[in-house]
């Protein structure tokens, strides 16, 4: 018979948001999995391909914002905090918002992976866990270490992540499912990697 071991988080939701409004603007906070962590201060490469996909993004769907900087409560998924890199919403969704969004009506979240050791873990695996989980319809992961752009679709509420998922190598056109709609060559990309 196996044990589940009990999750304990290093602190509450409350304590972290409290934390997390003190933090200088130089640093990035997030709460995911009950535990606190940084986001690596992005870097010139970083900037460019969030601009790149702002500009396809608003050439395509002029109606939609792709916010950068706002944080998300991913509750459902052991009451996290997400700040992810981008997030596609109709226009002025956030308007009013405070820095940490209710996720419902986000349409896909964007993460462009930083050069650090936390990579792994929090981009490719907590990320798609909590956006899934809280619904997100889909989660777009630029991964410059492996030179791919990862499309995650169908999100699965009850268990966590997504059930689908589609990789696309740097230099391939890569269309974003429904509610999204908009193709991407990402020949681009190949220019923004160490």
């Amino acid at each position: 018979m196996t044990v589940m071991a009990e999750h304990t988080s290093q602190m509450s939701v409350d304590e972290f948001e409290t934390i997390a409004s003190a933090a200088p603007e130089t640093v990035t906070l997030e709460f995911i999995d009950g535990r606190i962590g940084t986001k690596a201060v992005t870097d010139g490469d970083h900037t460019t391909i969030l601009s790149w996909l702002t500009r396809r993004c608003m050439q395509s769907r002029p109606e939609l914002d792709l916010a950068q900087g706002q944080g998300l409560r991913v509750d459902a998924y052991r009451r996290s905090r997400a700040k992810p890199d981008a997030v596609l919403t109709p226009e002025a969704h956030f308007a009013g918002s405070g820095e940490w969004a209710d996720p419902e009506g986000a349409l896909m979240v964007v993460e462009v992976t930083s050069y650090d050791s936390d990579t792994d873990r929090r981009d490719r695996h907590e990320k798609p866990a909590a956006y899934g989980q809280a619904g997100i319809p889909l989660y777009l992961l630029i991964d410059r270490d492996n030179c791919t752009v990862t499309v995650y679709s169908s999100p699965d509420r009850q268990v966590g992540g997504y059930r689908g998922s589609r990789v696309t190598k740097f230099g391939e056109t890569l269309v974003l499912p429904d509610p999204v709609g908009i193709e991407l060559d990402t020949e681009i990309l190949k220019n923004f990697v160490r």
